[in-house]
């Protein structure tokens, strides 16, 4: 039996509403249940652009905010532009769903800041028109903010392509009853037609101070890197899930000895380390952290509490193996064996309990 969770986590949940139904459907339906009350938010994304020479578009989406009556959080939903297969690009967006773009990561800061995600999309941008004295133009039923110079500052759009579906359930971090804080989620998504994308995959944030320490990163990085395809095949990640890689190299590399955190912060910063890895290591190393987590990625999509739980229990125990001084070693050649040895970390990280 696998053993129940003990340190606080955060959990990302991706799951596609059915026709006819969005996150809003679901965030309606907890707050019904639980007496509480749904707030838009803002969600920050990217993608990729289709205009020559702009790498790519930075999104603000529709998302929401699901509080108790208390005022604590029972969670977010959002979107996830990486949820794709099954949608229809050609439907038109649902009367009050839109997106703002920006190219400016400063400037998307400062639409989230000053605009209301609860505006409709002829005034949204109204706010942040007035900090340059300008009106926004509309443009067909796209609303376009420029400055006096006739520079694009951002753009609202309708959302079609049936994005009101896409639902990533974020959830504050839980220190203790994830099952049951999980199945009060999970079991209304489920009642509502909800399943698991295509491309899904379940994030795991655990509390990062404890891998601040040189030692237990460098054993992190070796465990997911050295270890990389039986620790895929043990979780059963998905193949289909995007934005996953192996760690950066130079990254990989500076774990051959005892590196000091200076060590680890260099090799990081020339292996060009971001979010999209098998695990997420940025915040470690930020010197303001939006979460201060460390983020395991590789978990495949569910909407069941049993099987997110059983998988971050394992997850948990090899984390807990990296906190040990002694280096991870290396993994065996042969699958099944490395499978075997991973099993027999997480043991001994039980036993030590």
């Amino acid at each position: 039996m696998t053993p129940g969770l003990r340190r606080r986590i955060g959990f990302e949940i991706e799951l596609m509403a059915p026709a006819g139904v969005s996150r809003r459907s679901l965030a309606d339906d907890l707050a019904a249940r639980t007496g509480g009350r749904v707030r838009p938010v803002w969600h920050r994304d990217s993608e990729p652009s289709l205009v020559p020479g702009l790498g790519r578009f930075l999104n603000l989406t529709l998302g929401f905010a699901v509080d108790r009556p208390d005022g604590s959080p029972l969670c977010t939903l959002v979107d996830d532009i990486t949820l794709i297969d099954g949608l229809d690009p050609r439907t038109p967006a649902p009367p009050g769903w839109y997106r703002v773009l920006s190219d400016d990561s400063r400037l998307l800061g400062l639409l989230a800041s000053r605009c209301d995600p609860a505006a409709p999309l002829d005034t949204v941008l109204d706010p942040a028109a007035a900090l340059w004295d300008v009106k926004p133009e509309l443009i067909g039923d796209v609303v376009r903010l420029d400055d006096a110079g006739g520079s694009t500052i951002a753009l609202a759009a309708p959302a079609g392509g049936e994005r009101e579906r896409p639902c990533e359930i974020v959830t504050p971090p839980l220190a203790a009853n994830h099952h049951e804080a999980l199945d009060e989620l999970l079991g209304p998504a489920r009642e509502l037609g909800f399943t698991v994308p295509h491309e899904a995959a379940v994030h795991l944030h655990f509390d990062g101070g404890p891998f601040r320490r040189p030692e237990a990163l460098a054993n992190v990085v070796r465990l997911f890197a050295r270890w990389r395809e039986p620790l895929r095949a043990l979780l059963q990640t998905n193949p289909a899930c995007r934005r996953l890689a192996p760690l950066p190299e130079p990254l990989v590399a500076a774990t051959a000895g005892r590196p000091g955190w200076g060590e680890l912060r260099q090799a990081a910063d020339d292996g060009e380390l971001t979010k999209f890895f098998d695990i997420n290591l940025t915040q470690l190393f930020a010197e303001r952290p939006i979460r201060d987590t460390v983020e395991v990625r590789i978990l495949p999509g569910a909407i069941d509490a049993d099987a997110v739980v059983n998988r971050a229990a394992l997850v948990e125990l090899l984390l807990e193996r990296c906190l040990v001084s002694s280096s991870l070693p290396e993994a065996d050649p042969d699958p099944a064996a490395a499978a075997e040895q991973l099993m027999h970390f997480a043991a001994e990280a039980m036993a030590r309990r």
